[in-house]
């Protein structure tokens, strides 16, 4: 197990959703929007406070590639991953925006269908946004304002904590991207009360720290949210909620539809996986905060440290005082 392990180590210190979010540090810096909303930057949205709660505001871009390879999925992923976004932070969708570029109607089309699909199936209207079709490919981003009236963010995790790792396993890979794909079939009502699971976690005081499982995958996550918490976790990965028939290579670096990192204190774990397994969603306790800042993957008593925070932050937007 110790040299799978390290092999396994090695694959995912080396990944591109891992070493991508690396570029989040350098717009940060550029832009100096350190302060400038109430929760740091590095979280899954802008989070401003409006005086019933929290307004909030985030955008997400998609690759060229996945855009001209699966125009109908990347629309419905335009409207999707921002409502994880939002649903990270304890909050539910208001409201969506898109920008479209494209090289015509017909290449236009699909992308604004699936965007239309998502918005539909999510109940959240388009209220506008920003199209060409005189480029020279496709291009997409989207952005959402939703409402929280309590927060989860990714810089409240505490050690000690467990992390918990929730992902709806209904579904299938989305070839021949890392995408595990496991909303488009299913039922509206179902998609939205499940979307519903992370503000009542956070409104009844369940959990402050949560993060959506993005491109970095489920310990390229965990990072992010440790960096944002000055904190570690250490991943056991034979904890893992994953389908039986995928690997654990191909899994830590998927992205899946539905998929959320949770840090829990300890006598609220079973409360917050009794919440997911009601709805049919698989959650598991993987692992624990940890205070040294050393992003780890375990298995029995083999250990490999992924990425240490202490040394080179992942974001930049380590808690002030917590030196990288």
């Amino acid at each position: 197990m110790n040299s799978s392990l390290a092999a396994l180590a090695n694959i995912l210190r080396a990944s591109s959703g891992l070493s991508a979010k690396r570029d989040i540090a350098l717009a940060a810096e550029r832009l100096d929007v350190s302060g400038a909303s109430s929760v740091p930057v590095g979280d899954d949205c802008a989070a401003i406070p409006d005086g019933d709660g929290y307004t909030l505001f985030a955008i997400e871009g998609f690759m060229n590639e996945f855009v001209a390879g699966d125009p109908w999925f990347a629309g419905w992923c335009g409207v999707m991953v921002n409502v994880s976004d939002v649903a990270a932070m304890g909050g539910r969708p208001v409201a969506v925006v898109d920008a479209i570029w494209a090289s015509g109607e017909r290449e236009a089309d699909p992308v604004l269908a699936g965007l239309h699909a998502a918005a539909t199936a999510f109940g959240i209207p388009v209220v506008g946004g920003h199209t060409n079709l005189k480029t020279d490919r496709s291009q997409l981003s989207v952005a959402i304002l939703g409402k929280a009236k309590r927060l989860l963010t990714s810089f409240d995790a505490k050690p000690g904590e467990r992390l918990i790792a929730a992902v709806d396993l209904r579904g299938r890979y989305r070839e021949k991207f890392s995408n595990w794909e496991a909303a488009t079939a299913a039922p509206p009502a179902r998609l939205r009360a499940d979307y519903e699971l992370l503000p009542a976690i956070a409104e009844a005081g369940l959990c402050r720290s949560a993060k959506d499982i993005s491109q970095g995958g489920i310990v390229g996550t965990a990072a992010m949210l440790a960096d944002c918490s000055g904190v570690g976790a250490s991943i056991d990965i034979r904890a893992l909620p994953k389908p039986e028939d995928v690997s654990d290579e191909r899994w830590l670096l998927t992205f899946p539809s539905f998929g959320f990192l949770l840090s829990v204190a300890p006598h609220n774990v079973d409360g917050v996986i009794g919440h997911f397994h009601r709805r049919g969603i698989a959650a598991n306790d993987i692992g624990v905060i940890t205070a040294d800042r050393r992003v780890a993957i375990t298995a029995g008593d083999a250990s490999e440290v992924i990425c240490d925070l202490s040394v080179t932050s992942l974001l930049g937007c380590a808690p002030k005082g917590v030196a990288a």
